[in-house]
């Protein structure tokens, strides 16, 4: 079973998400979408032409990367996130029961062995 395929995303804690973000965009060239974040594309990979990683500043009283108090969470692709999740619990993992599944794909979380939480996605088909 293949399990991580990529880096989806990288999402970090900012006091100011918006001025931070503003800041990428002005000196370093990143196009900020209106969500508050950029999208990489893998341009350089053909095989690969729809693939995407995501840069994202959140809040740093958001409770989205809770139960860590890590200041980031880094989102991982992968191939079968329900086939990874159950491999992962078997294997004595600590892994998240919540799974959200809309048009962005399938999300499921693990926290690693120093507490940090993972998010893992599976990207819908094509993606």
């Amino acid at each position: 079973m293949k399990r991580v395929t990529g880096l989806g995303g990288l999402f970090f804690k900012a006091r100011d998400p918006k001025a931070l973000a503003a800041w990428y965009e002005r000196h370093l060239g990143m196009k900020v979408e209106e969500w508050g974040g950029v999208v990489f594309r893998w341009a350089d990979d053909p095989a690969a032409a729809n693939g995407t990683t995501i840069w994202s500043p959140f809040a740093a009283d958001t409770g989205y990367f809770a139960p860590s108090t890590s200041p980031f969470m880094v989102n991982f692709r992968v191939a079968d996130l329900h086939a990874l999740l159950a491999a992962l619990r078997a294997e004595g993992c600590q892994v998240e029961d919540k799974v959200d599944e809309s048009e962005y794909g399938k999300f499921g979380w693990v926290i690693d062995p120093d507490g940090n939480k993972l998010e893992l996605w599976e990207p819908p088909a094509g993606r």
